[in-house]
């Protein structure tokens, strides 16, 4: 006989009848409408299955048959509700375990910003914010996606068009900035002017006139270019343009320690494992004091993601590892050469990363209290020149 329907529902007893007269009770079963299914021949008797209703009305048959009846499976939900009702604990976890799923499939978890250039991300952020797009907001409390899409961009200038769209537990807010116009500097007539005193060493006027040469000495506010043009009859203002670069002198004093003091790794580290919750984080291994007199920690965050959605849980490790300091030694050699190193490197911060040193010179060097001083001039060649707006007499 086939399965009847919903078997699994209503709950079936598989069996192995043993006796002589086992045909015998599979005909009587047929005779009283009794479903069963899956009917084998074995060694030592037969094995079937039927509906779990049916299970009391066999016994009779069995009596007239002079079977015998082993119950070898229980198949179906009445079953798995009975193992289910004996361990209630369980029962009462998985059962909670599934409301939290769906609790936490009904929450907002990340909202991204696409598309976005000029417009800040916290700007937009904020305006979802206030049309109840953030995270952890329940979906269903949301407006539909068109609704959202028209209030954002009312409430966002410079944008022309706003796409809210929702993946699952991930919020994606797509912008397209209005194309505006290209702003174009508003540049007042100008002179170029010396920031510093030099030694001119190469000069390109682009617009103006040029009024130095090079190899001449300037100081500190000369006219390197300037920016009025024409003779005294045609005289125009115009926004001087160009490079000028000139030999500098910076004087440096220098001081270098010949003990030097390194941190480094012994290779020892302790871990320390964590399960996050939010905000919290529960230690699960790694307890103890630390055994280390001085030690750095480094905390790695493993979260864990559906898709594209982090999730608000997940593995944190802190690994802390051994540190020890050491001395190192250095000869006045060594501690000159590091000391004209630094200077070099703040030039190079200072006035810019195509300064060259043309030459340095110590003017002064000494060796006192485990220190090396030092006085050096050096030479540099780098730009010098800065604006100088014209102003105009009302009178003129």
């Amino acid at each position: 006989m086939k399965e009847p329907p919903l078997s699994w529902l209503r709950g079936a007893v598989a069996l192995h009848i043993s006796g002589d007269r086992t045909e015998g009770l599979i005909n009587a079963v047929t005779e009283a409408g009794i479903v069963i299914w899956n009917v084998k021949a074995t060694e030592s008797g037969v094995s079937l299955r039927l509906l779990l209703n049916d299970f009391y009305a066999l016994r009779p048959l069995l009596k007239q048959t002079g079977c015998r009846m082993h119950i070898t499976g229980r198949i179906g939900l009445p079953f798995v509700a009975a193992r289910l009702w004996k361990r209630s604990f369980f029962a009462a976890g998985l059962l909670l375990f599934g409301i939290v799923l769906v609790l936490l499939c009904s929450l907002v978890w990340t909202v991204r910003v696409e598309g976005n250039n000029r417009l800040a991300s916290e700007d937009v952020l904020d305006a979802a914010r206030q049309e109840g797009i953030y995270p952890y907001q329940w979906i269903w409390r949301m407006d539909s996606p068109d609704k959202l899409s028209k209030h954002l961009a009312a409430r966002l200038p410079g944008v022309s068009w706003v796409g809210v769209e929702r993946n699952g537990t991930a919020v994606k807010i797509q912008i397209v900035e209005a194309a505006l116009p290209e702003a174009k500097p508003l540049n007042s007539p100008r002179h170029l002017i010396s920031r510093t005193d030099a030694v001119i060493s190469d000069i390109y006027a682009e617009q103006g006139r040029p009024v130095v040469q090079r190899n001449a000495r300037v100081k500190k506010g000369d006219i390197l270019i300037s920016g009025i043009i024409g003779d005294e009859a045609n005289m125009q203002a115009v926004v001087a343009k160009g490079e000028v670069k000139g030999l500098v002198w910076h004087e440096y004093n220098i001081e270098v320690p010949l003990q030097k003091k390194n941190t480094v790794y012994t290779g020892e580290r302790k871990d320390r494992s964590f399960l996050v919750l939010g905000n919290w984080a529960v230690q699960l291994w790694g307890y103890g004091k630390s055994p280390f007199e001085e030690s750095r920690t480094l905390t790695e965050l493993d979260p864990l993601t559906w898709r594209d959605t982090r999730l608000p849980f997940g593995w944190m490790t802190e690994k802390e590892m051994e540190v020890r300091e050491t001395e190192e030694t250095l000869t006045p050699q060594a501690a000159k050469q590091e000391g004209l190193a630094r200077a070099e490197a703040d030039i190079a911060t200072r006035y810019g990363s195509d300064s060259v040193i043309k030459s340095q010179k110590i003017l002064h060097e000494k060796k006192e209290n485990g220190k090396v001083y030092m006085k050096v001039l050096f030479e540099v060649e780098e730009r010098i020149t800065e604006e100088l707006p014209i102003v105009y007499n009302r009178g003129e």
